[in-house]
C-alpha cells in the first residue's frame, strides 16, 4: 500500500508562511496533481514529501508510516524533475538502469526491468544511444523510465513536461497517463498548467497562497469551483463573474441560494449559455472564430465577459446580443468572501 497522508504540513521561511497547515490524502495508486500559480507552495510541498525540504510542523505518512525523519533514499519514492537530468556520458540503457545499480540489483533484474519500462515508454530502439542523440521528448521518456525502473511505491513529478514544445507535451501527456495507469504507481504531479492537470489526474488539488483551495476530480473543480480563485484559474477562457442585484430570492430571473444578500456573484462558464431573443445583454467587442466555437469578448451588464457560441452563429463586433445561462451549470458566490454558496445549483 502506498497511500500518502499529508497531515497539517506547515513550512515557514522566516515570517513568511509558504505552507499553512496543508492536509491531503492520496489513495494507493491514485494520480493527484498539485495545481496552482508560481509561488503558491506546491513545489515546496512536493519537496517536503520527497525529503528535500524540512517541514516546520505536521507529518507525512506513506503506507501508514511517518517518513519525515527518513532520508529521501529510504522513502520508497522516485522523482522526475523539469530538467531531464539524464547522464550524458551513459547510454540510455545505463541511464534507465542507474537506480537499479544503486540498489545493487543483479544483472538479470536490471535487464528485465530496463527492457520492461523501455517497452512501456517506447524507447527500446534507443537503449544503446547516448542522450545527445535523442530529442527532448525522448530524453524526458528516459527520465521517466529511470524513475519507474526501481518500482517506486510513490512517484513525484515536478513540472516534467514544461520544457517541451506544445505538440510534444500533448504526446507525452498521453503516453504518461497510459504508462502510469498500467504501472499503478501512486503519483503526485506538480504543475501550473491546468490542461495537464485536467487531462492526467484522478483528482486535482488547487493550491493558492500556501493552502489547498479545493480538491476534486477534474470535472468537479471545473463545474463546481469552491472559490472565485478556482473558477478563475480553471478553464480556458476562465469562468466569468457577474455581480447581480438580488430581489425576492432571484437575480436576473434566476433563483439564487438561500442567505444571499442584496447582491450575488454569478459564476458563468463561457459555454454555459445559449443565444436567445431576451436574457442577459452582452455588448460584443471582439469576435474570434476558433473553428469548433465562436469566442466572443465583451461585457455583460457592463462587466467583462467571454462566452463561446456554436461556430455557425453570426455575430459582429459592436453588436449587442442576448444570452440565457443554463441554470444547472451556474455557480453562485458570496461577494464578500468569494466562496461558493450552498444550493447554488438550481
Amino acid at each position: 500500500m502506498a497511500e500518502i497522508v499529508i497531515d497539517r504540513i506547515a513550512r515557514k521561511f522566516g515570517a513568511v508562511g509558504a505552507l499553512k497547515e496543508v492536509s491531503l490524502t492520496i489513495r494507493d495508486g491514485e494520480f493527484v496533481s498539485l495545481l496552482g500559480p508560481s509561488g503558491c507552495g506546491k513545489t515546496t510541498l512536493l519537496r517536503i514529501i520527497a525529503g528535500l525540504e524540512t517541514a516546520t510542523s505536521g507529518d507525512v505518512r506513506i503506507g501508514g508510516k511517518s517518513v519525515l525523519g527518513l532520508p529521501p533514499k529510504d522513502r520508497g519514492l522516485a522523482m522526475v524533475f523539469q530538467n531531464y537530468a539524464v547522464f550524458p556520458h551513459m547510454t540510455v540503457f545505463e541511464n534507465v538502469a542507474f537506480g537499479l545499480r544503486m540498489q545493487k540489483a543483479d544483472d538479470a533484474r536490471v535487464k528485465a526491468r530496463v527492457e520492461k519500462v523501455a517497452e512501456l515508454l517506447h524507447i527500446e530502439p534507443y537503449l544503446a544511444r547516448y542522450p545527445n542523440k535523442l530529442s527532448g521528448g525522448q530524453r524526458q521518456r528516459v527520465a521517466v523510465a529511470r524513475a519507474l525502473a526501481v518500482e517506486p511505491s510513490v512517484l513525484l513529478m515536478d513540472e516534467p513536461l514544461s520544457n517541451l514544445d506544445a505538440l510534444l507535451r500533448l504526446e507525452m501527456r498521453t503516453e504518461l497517463k497510459s504508462v502510469l495507469q498500467e504501472a499503478g504507481t501512486t503519483t503526485i504531479y506538480v504543475t501550473h498548467d491546468q490542461t495537464e492537470a485536467m487531462g492526467l489526474s484522478d483528482r486535482i488539488a488547487i493550491v493558492y497562497q500556501g493552502r489547498i483551495e479545493q480538491i476534486g476530480t477534474p470535472i468537479e473543480v471545473y463545474n463546481s469551483p469552491a472559490t472565485r480563485f478556482v473558477g478563475g484559474f480553471i478553464g480556458s477562457p476562465p469562468m466569468n463573474f457577474i455581480t447581480l442585484p438580488v430581489a425576492d430570492g432571484a437575480a436576473a430571473g434566476l433563483r439564487v441560494p438561500e442567505g444571499a444578500g442584496d447582491s450575488i456573484i454569478m459564476g458563468l462558464r463561457a459555454e454555459a449559455v445559449s443565444r436567445t431573443d431576451t436574457g442577459l445583454p452582452m455588448a460584443v467587442r471582439v469576435v474570434e472564430p476558433m473553428g469548433s466555437t465562436l469566442l466572443l469578448t465583451g461585457t455583460i451588464l457592463g462587466q467583462p465577459a467571454r462566452v463561446s457560441l456554436p461556430p455557425q452563429e453570426v455575430v459582429s463586433a459592436g453588436q449587442t446580443i442576448y444570452l440565457t445561462p443554463d441554470p444547472a451549470r451556474l455557480s453562485w458566490l458570496s461577494p464578500e468572501t468569494g466562496i461558493a454558496m450552498e444550493g447554488a445549483r438550481t
